[in-house]
């Protein structure tokens, strides 16, 4: 991972998140949300030969059938964890897919690389989002795509978020991740550069076949910022922690069968590259 121009506080954070992403599996996380990454790549009409960056790509869920379209996919994530399952999971359809390590704060393809520039709950995460909008721009190419899919603060995992960082409070000096879902911070972040914005707030369901309590125990054995979260309190508060966060999952479940079905709300980002 790229540290240059870092100050030394900036880059034990960077080191901190790459630790948090790399911990639990988030492989089995993001088997929660494939659907959604096959309905949220088939909306950007791909087409065969069209070059795509998938940032912060994770396991592969968007870049997978993004490939299967015939475009030329490059997919970059911070933690090399999870490329290991990206390339297998590729490998495993016969698709051709580069996936480098990387930080989407300074990113190392040259400008104007790619046709499609997309991230999927993933870039809204770095802790600069000025450099991050910067770096999308840079790297799509005039009359290219940035596409992005970013948590909204008052849908479900927002809030899950928010009851996190009660007990967890996050550097002072770092905005919230769920700023990327608030349409007037994402026109502000985008004002210069982009020709168009269109911004869609969207759905998507999280079925588990587990009870809510069950869930709050799956995020913590395998979301990494959940498994950091508990990790980093005492006894007492992680016990006060799990039952906020299974009052939480219980009172958005809609299933009455012991199972556990949730929505929650994202915002699309289309920007035309100027």
């Amino acid at each position: 991972m790229e540290t240059k121009g870092m100050t030394p506080e900036m880059e034990a954070l960077k080191a901190k998140l790459k630790a948090t992403w790399m911990a639990g599996d988030f492989g089995q996380i993001a088997q929660s949300y494939v659907a959604e990454a096959e309905a949220f790549v088939a909306r950007q009409s791909l087409t065969p030969g069209v070059r795509v960056l998938d940032v912060a790509c994770g396991t592969g869920n968007q870049s997978i059938p993004a490939a299967r379209t015939g475009a030329k996919v490059r997919g970059m994530d911070l933690a090399p964890n999870l490329l290991v399952q990206a390339r297998a999971r590729a490998a495993a359809e016969g698709l051709t897919i580069e996936f480098d390590e990387g930080d989407v704060e300074q990113m190392t393809y040259a400008d104007a690389s790619f046709d499609v520039v997309t991230s999927m709950f993933g870039a809204m995460f770095a802790p600069r989002p000025e450099r991050t909008a910067a770096e999308l721009l840079r790297v799509c190419r005039p009359g290219g795509r940035i596409v992005m899919a970013n948590w909204t603060p008052a849908g479900f995992i927002g809030q899950m978020f928010k009851i996190t960082a009660s007990y967890v409070p996050p550097p002072p000096d770092v905005p919230s991740p769920v700023k990327w879902g608030d349409e007037a911070t994402v026109r502000e972040r985008f004002a210069n550069g982009v020709a168009e914005l269109k911004l869609t707030p969207t759905m998507t369901v999280f079925r588990f076949p587990l009870s809510p309590g069950e869930v709050v125990e799956f995020f913590r054995l395998y979301y990494g910022p959940t498994q950091r979260a508990f990790a980093a309190l005492e006894p007492d508060k992680q016990a006060a922690f799990r039952r906020d966060l299974e009052r939480h999952w219980s009172e958005h479940n809609r299933a009455t069968d012991g199972t556990t079905h949730v929505e929650s709300e994202y915002l699309e980002v289309v920007a035309l590259r100027a």
